[in-house]
């Protein structure tokens, strides 16, 4: 399916902020499940309302710091449930409005926690079929996970849109020009989540809080916080181990990959040639399209959100076919 993007939105920086300033997405009904983890933490759910009794279960992970108020998840919800599927939408450790128990948070490789996730849902939905769909940092992780378990895999489809594929060259990229504005923006929404979680006793935050003003990149704060609290020697040992692209070619699942170009989040030369991945994998490069944009429309203002409808086709394509 062909992206067309809207003449009036040139540019990735544009494609970008469109929708994430200036969208009013669908207001979805959603009903909350938590989900207890083995090491004493927690992991919140949400399903949509509307969604039928039965069908394809849909699993939606979220970007950096994102979660329902984000500008993706709305829209592809609703769509998926209009077409008979059930989206649910995980939010990772402290992004549901409620700090989690542990010091550690979440990071770009934490597949764990996905895989959790997963398992939960095959022991209550034992008859449905399995998607997931990762924007971001979360298609990071889903790539990842993918390739890690390869044909050992439950799912029957998978998408990730606007992956960094390297962690590094993604905090490189947002080091400079007009992308340290979205540098700017998440690291002020990981300083303030994490200073809310500690607010009440400081002295256990795994960093000193006086500290984090300091740490004005994302290479800076993943080498003093990031990879320490995760267990990996700093930043660019966390960012080896997990960058999604050398997982790509050990994928055994039907899985599109969305993703610009022009994407600001990272540089093109992050990107996979087509012999890094399995055939299994449907690498789809855009020249246009901006990190998770991807906004058409011939008429200014009267934008279309052209992901709502290309991942809702190719899920249906994929779980019809099994």
């Amino acid at each position: 399916m062909a992206f067309r993007p809207a003449w009036w939105l040139p540019g990735g920086h544009l494609q970008t902020l469109w929708p994430a300033l200036l969208r009013r997405p669908p207001s979805v009904a959603m009903r909350r499940e938590r989900l207890e983890l083995a090491d004493g933490d927690f992991l919140d759910l949400d399903w949509a309302v509307a969604a039928p009794a039965q069908g394809p279960v849909v699993l939606l992970l979220h970007g950096l710091e994102g979660g329902r108020e984000s500008h993706y998840p709305g829209g592809l919800m609703q769509a998926l449930a209009g077409r008979g599927m059930r989206p649910v939408l995980m939010y990772q450790r402290g992004c549901s409005g409620e700090p989690n128990r542990s010091h550690r948070r979440y990071t770009g490789g934490d597949t764990g926690d996905l895989a959790a996730v997963i398992a939960h849902l095959r022991r209550t939905h034992p008859e449905a079929q399995l998607a997931v769909v990762g924007y971001s940092l979360g298609g990071n992780i889903l790539l990842k996970w993918l390739g890690e378990t390869g044909a050992d895999n439950p799912l029957t489809a998978a998408v990730a849109v606007s992956p960094p594929f390297r962690l590094d060259r993604a905090a490189d990229r947002l080091e400079h020009g007009l992308s340290r504005l979205y540098q700017r923006h998440l690291l002020g929404a990981l300083r303030r989540a994490i200073r809310g979680k500690y607010r009440d006793r400081p002295e256990a935050c795994p960093v000193p809080l006086a500290e984090l003003d300091g740490l004005d990149s994302f290479r800076d704060f993943d080498d003093r916080f990031t990879g320490p609290v995760h267990g990996y020697a700093g930043a660019d040992d966390y960012y080896a181990r997990c960058s999604s692209r050398p997982f790509l070619g050990t994928i055994d699942v039907p899985t599109a990959v969305i993703h610009a170009l022009d994407d600001p989040f990272t540089t093109p030369d992050a990107v996979p040639d087509p012999g890094e991945v399995s055939r299994r994998v449907r690498l789809d490069l855009h020249v246009h399209g901006g990190h998770v944009g991807f906004v058409g429309g011939a008429v200014p203002g009267r934008a279309r959100y052209w992901l709502e409808q290309a991942i809702p086709r190719f899920l249906e394509a994929e779980l019809a076919g099994v």
